[in-house]
């Protein structure tokens, strides 16, 4: 990765790292649940702050090292990729089992975006990466 072109990722994986943070600042803070959650909405939520957490250090470190052409940058990237699609997944397969999506307006935009942007952004991570694997 090189140049204005190679900074995209690394950007966006620093914008992903703070959204994961800020979100649990908002979710512990302001209270992001939803009005008339599922019974297990909180026990499953909870259970993420840990994990999320180091996503976004791994993700924050990935871009900072792809940014200063750091070989492990890579490695770090394709690992935080394929737990973004996981967590995405994961979040999905919840929300649908649970009615998450038939909340409201809001919560359906809310969960299907951060959803959808954790599924397509680890994707295209993972193929930008492999089809930048040859110019190194």
């Amino acid at each position: 990765m090189d140049g204005k072109k190679g900074s995209v990722i690394p950007i966006l994986q620093i914008i992903t790292a703070l959204g994961i943070v800020l979100f649990w600042i908002g979710f512990f803070t302001i209270g992001l649940a939803p009005e008339t959650p599922p019974p297990c909405y909180l026990a499953f939520e909870h259970s993420f702050p840990l994990p999320d957490i180091l996503l976004a250090f791994t993700i924050f470190s990935a871009a900072v090292l792809l940014l200063k052409g750091h070989r492990l940058g890579r490695t770090l990237s394709l690992a935080s990729s394929g737990a973004l699609i996981f967590l995405g997944l994961l979040d999905f397969s919840f929300n649908i089992q649970n009615g998450m999506y038939a909340i409201s307006a809001a919560d359906t935009i809310l969960n299907g975006f951060i959803n959808a942007y954790c599924v397509m952004f680890g994707i295209v991570v993972i193929l930008r990466l492999q089809s930048d694997r040859g110019r190194d």
